[in-house]
């Protein structure tokens, strides 16, 4: 077999000297552009863990590369006078030069052909003169924009500015410096990377280096401008510049990697931003997991390329989502700047969600500890501690909402239970909520409660415009007031045009194949094509609307409930006002923001009139359509705004379900990034919502002050004693019925132990041993 790899970077000597090593017989080839000894960048940063991965690939260059490297285990964060040392982190720099020379050297050992300074573009010649060709040519890929239709990139060219340079200034942590100058802001990475070198990466929004007049400026004049920037950091020594370019960050994706006998690999492929130190560690993995495909594919070509494909994509994906959070924190410097320093740090520390509070309060206990003081400070007298006097973690910190306090974080999300009888909640709503209850959450949010029977979703969803279902829901009102602390929420919603739908388990959003009620929208546009189409509301229809929200608003009072939400996400009739993609009206009620905000904003003008004015008010919005044309990040800030002026005292941020053809982007706490900028930006508390599993995360959370209260749906619904199981876990004391205290008990004697024993473990194994926590 024949194999041409096009890019003598990382990845594609890495690959060849693994497929040379395995299977002698095989003729490797690498083509570089470039000469052997160029050297562009500085240093590159791999994890305890990728060591690990390349010391199991292969021993041989992986004890030449340790030798060469610097080690850190610290991490250090400058921040307005103010300096915070993380501890635990296990890392190690090496000069780009030195590792592309160990490893071009151990390639020649095995018989690689190496071909320096020449381009190998033509894509039909290398396929047809190699089995396998291997494009490992980079971000700038010649072979992946030659096939742009096959491979199909995708390219998000990022808004802040960044330039690689170097120094001698010695670190023995990585190091971020963050400056506030007249022009802007300005970050700086920095990293030993060999004795007396240092990597240093410059990044600042577009805003600051149009100020600073950077665009005009050569290498020279930027790095000169950047030592004044930076004259204290740098202590004296210079920045060295090597093809020093100002640049934005490509975020590559391509939804094919393979074609034919064509592969990509690196960052041909797959970009990942510097800020989480992975685009070297991803190159050189996707050449070991495109080596053990071949292995498993017996050099099959068109097996191995599919298994490769196949089994590494997700990896992949999941690294560049931790980048894009990571990145997109950078950017939005500005928003985090007015935080406590110590805030900043842990905001730092998890901006990926690589990091949690729980593996920083392994590696670094007294940073934590002082987190945990901090948000105990802000709640101030009320703040829960244990008997020895320490704060509590910060879910278990109580919060208040006008003249309700909530004891906890932790909340139980608004979930349909599709188990009402002609609106009517049953024994099902009282087993539900009460059990629950009694769990510990801190806050529990009703399902979509609908104000009238052609306001309902489906025909099991609950309804509160009868005196039947008013005494229904004061009857579970009562038994969880009776039963435990938590304060109970009355979520208020109209269905529009996602109205008259089947029950979830029988085809959720599908239209009912008989028996459905006429539906209204903001727009007469169809949920799906099939679904039935909604009539347009008229002036009259809005206070119809209107009176029927009131009045539900009321029986709620009546029935106990502590608080109220107006439903105005997910498609829904407020949501379909507020989204451009369902409000195509001509009228007062559509085209600007503003617009589409009138009516959802009186209605819930008209809530606030005659809800208690010392029980709070909270409003749910999808800050994000997830698709092209729909609400902007800056429309749900406004949104978010606009509430407030009104009377809103939380935002439940959730997003999406608009529209049937959205896309969104999943994955652990992905909907948080959407309440962090509204809480700080539109300056609101906020709940979040979205795949939050683990008390460690509602902590991380609550922290780092991306959301006051946390939403949990699907771990309440596996485990109703979820919040009682954290306290055990955190050492917090929280009540129980006299009939569930033994439980309880056993619960707190046993947990302790356990957790003993497994942070135990956790350090044995070296609670540093993480990929990308920079």
């Amino acid at each position: 077999m024949r194999i041409a790899v096009v890019g003598g970077g990382p990845a594609g000597l890495y690959f060849a000297l693994l497929m040379k090593r395995d299977w002698p017989a095989l003729d490797v080839t690498v083509f570089e552009r470039n000469q052997p000894d160029d050297t562009f960048g500085f240093g590159v940063v791999f994890s305890d863990q990728t060591l690990d991965t390349f010391k199991t690939a292969d021993p041989e260059s992986y004890g030449a590369i340790v030798d060469n490297f610097a080690y850190w285990d610290d991490i250090e964060i400058r921040f307005k006078d103010t300096l915070h040392r993380v501890s635990g982190n296990g890392f190690c720099g090496c000069s780009r030069r030195s590792l592309l020379m160990l490893v071009q050297e151990r390639c020649r050992q095995l018989g690689v052909t190496l071909k320096f300074g020449e381009e190998a573009d033509d894509i039909e010649a290398l396929k047809r003169n190699f089995d396998l060709v291997v494009a490992a040519d980079g971000i700038n890929s010649r072979i992946r924009e030659g096939w742009r239709e096959r491979f199909r990139p995708q390219v998000d060219l990022r808004p802040n500015k960044f330039t690689w340079m170097g120094s001698t200034r010695p670190f023995d942590a990585f190091t971020f410096f963050f400056k506030e100058t007249e022009h802007g802001l300005f970050i700086a990475h920095c990293y030993q990377y060999e004795v007396g070198r240092s990597t240093w990466v410059l990044e600042t929004d577009p805003e600051t280096f149009a100020k600073a007049g950077l665009e005009s400026m050569d290498e020279a004049a930027s790095a000169a401008f950047l030592e004044g920037i930076f004259a204290e950091e740098l202590q004296g020594h210079r920045l060295i510049t090597n093809r020093s370019l100002w640049r934005n960050f490509p975020m590559i994706r391509c939804e094919s990697w393979v074609s034919e006998n064509v592969v990509l690999i690196g960052d041909a492929k797959a970009t990942a931003h510097f800020s989480i130190g992975s685009g070297t560690k991803l190159a050189m993995e996707d050449a070991i997991a495109l080596h053990r495909a071949f292995g498993k594919a017996k050099l099959d070509v068109t097996a191995a390329l599919s298994l490769y494909e196949r089994t590494r994509r997700e990896e992949v994906e999941k690294t560049q989502h931790a980048a894009d959070v990571s990145l997109v924190w950078f950017e939005q410097l500005r928003r985090f700047w007015d935080f406590d320093p110590l805030r900043f740090a842990f905001g730092l520390m998890t901006r990926s969600k690589a990091i949690t509070y729980d593996n920083l309060a392994l590696r670094a206990p007294a940073f934590v500890a002082a987190i945990d003081t901090l948000v105990a400070d802000e709640v101030g007298p009320t703040a829960r501690r244990k008997r020895d006097g320490s704060p509590v973690a910060p879910a278990f910190q109580p919060f208040r909402l006008r003249e309700m306090q909530i004891e906890n974080r932790m909340v139980l999300s608004p979930m349909c239970q599709y188990s009402a009888v002609e609106g009517m909640p049953t024994d099902w709503h009282l087993m539900h909520y009460g059990s629950r209850a009694i769990g510990g959450p801190g806050l529990i949010v009703s399902e979509m409660t609908c104000v009238a029977p052609d306001a309902r979703i489906t025909p099991g969803c609950t309804g509160l415009y009868s005196d039947e279902q008013e005494a229904a829901w004061a009857r579970i009102v009562a038994f969880v007031h009776a039963n435990s602390t938590a304060k109970f929420c009355l979520q208020l919603g109209h269905a529009g045009r996602k109205g008259a739908t089947r029950l979830m388990w029988d085809g959720m959003d599908r239209p009912l194949p008989a028996g459905a009620w006429p539906i209204i929208s903001a727009s007469p546009l169809p949920y799906y094509p099939e679904s039935q189409v909604p009539r347009e509301m008229t002036r009259a229809d809005m206070d119809r609307v209107r009176s029927e929200f009131v009045t539900a608003a009321r029986r709620g009072e009546r029935a106990g409930f502590d608080m109220l939400e107006l439903h105005c996400a997910h498609g829904y009739l407020l949501a379909s006002f507020l989204s451009p993609l369902t409000n195509h009206r001509t009228d007062a009620y559509g085209g600007s923001l503003e617009n589409r905000l009138r009516y959802p904003r009186e209605l819930f003008r008209a809530l606030r009139e005659v809800w208690p004015r010392e029980k709070p008010m909270s409003v749910r919005i999808s800050a994000t359509d997830w698709k092209e044309g729909g609400l902007s990040p800056e429309d749900s800030v406004a949104i978010a705004a606009a509430f407030a002026e009104e009377g809103c005292d939380l935002v439940d941020v959730s997003t999406g379900q608009t529209v049937n053809d959205s896309r969104p982007i999943y994955g652990r706490m992905f909907q948080t990034p959407y309440s962090d900028r509204i809480r700080n930006e539109a300056r609101i508390a906020t709940m979040c919502v979205g795949n939050i599993t683990t008390a460690d995360q509602v902590n991380t959370i609550i922290a780092s002050g991306r959301a006051d209260l946390v939403a949990l749906g699907r771990p309440h619904l596996a485990d109703p004693s979820f919040v009682l199981r954290a306290a055990a876990w955190y050492g917090v004391d929280t009540p129980q019925p006299v009939q569930y205290q033994p439980g309880k008990d056993q619960l707190m004697r046993n947990t302790p132990r356990e957790r003993e024993e497994l942070t135990e473990l956790k350090l044995k194994a070296k609670p540093g041993r993480h990929a990308d926590a920079h």
